[in-house]
């Protein structure tokens, strides 16, 4: 069962890091973070106070990079994919390889 784990939590770190660089290639990726007040929402992936890539960045990246390193258990439940294809929706960029890497945390997240 535990290398079923390492296994997971390595695929995971993949991910994240994909997810990373997919939003620096998009040119989505930000130096300075949002006001604090863009955190104090209520509103799943902060949709009130920041757009979806801020989102990704400063919110899910940060989280499970703290959950990675201090072997804390990850969520068990994600649906990041279709927002991210709502957020790409009619606009210029492609965000087909973001959306794809979401597809696949989505998946090892919740089995």
């Amino acid at each position: 069962m535990k290398s079923q784990d390492n296994e997971q939590l390595d695929q995971v770190t993949d991910v994240l890091l994909t997810i990373e660089v997919e939003l620096r290639e998009l040119g989505l990726w930000q130096g300075t973070p949002p006001p604090d007040e863009a955190f104090q929402s209520d509103k799943p992936f902060c949709i009130d106070t920041m757009e979806f890539p801020q989102w990704l960045q400063f919110v899910f990246l940060f989280r499970m990079k703290i959950l990675v390193e201090n072997g804390h258990p990850l969520p068990t439940v994600s649906g990041m994919a279709p927002m991210a294809e709502e957020h790409f929706r009619g606009r210029e960029e492609s965000g087909d390889a973001l959306v794809s890497a979401l597809e696949q945390m989505d998946r090892l997240l919740s089995n």
